[in-house]
């Protein structure tokens, strides 16, 4: 009897600590995913993402390909290396 005891609290403590490690795993920020900005000139049309300026209200709208006042968000530090043929992506609006 007493064997029974003690299989079930070893099982039982193995699913408990089993379903802990895999909430705790979900919960947790991925850290392979990288911290983006927003990137303005080098999105194609369609292809933008939300809240572009004025006239514009989410993603998709941009009408033609690299148009300034639009962004696309890219890891950070990269979008000063996006080379378009109007020129290099920026930070800021234009």
């Amino acid at each position: 009897m007493n064997t029974i005891k003690l299989a079930a609290a070893v099982t039982l403590a193995a699913l408990t600590s089993g379903v802990a490690l895999a909430q705790n795993s979900t919960m947790q920020p991925s850290k392979d995913k990288p911290a983006m900005e927003k990137c303005y000139g080098v999105a194609m049309a369609g292809q933008n993402d939300c809240k572009a300026g004025a006239g514009t209200t989410c993603a998709g709208t941009q009408k033609t390909d690299y148009e300034r006042d639009h962004f696309k968000s890219v890891p950070v530090g990269t979008c000063a290396t996006i080379k378009t043929p109007h020129g290099m992506g920026t930070l800021k609006p234009m």
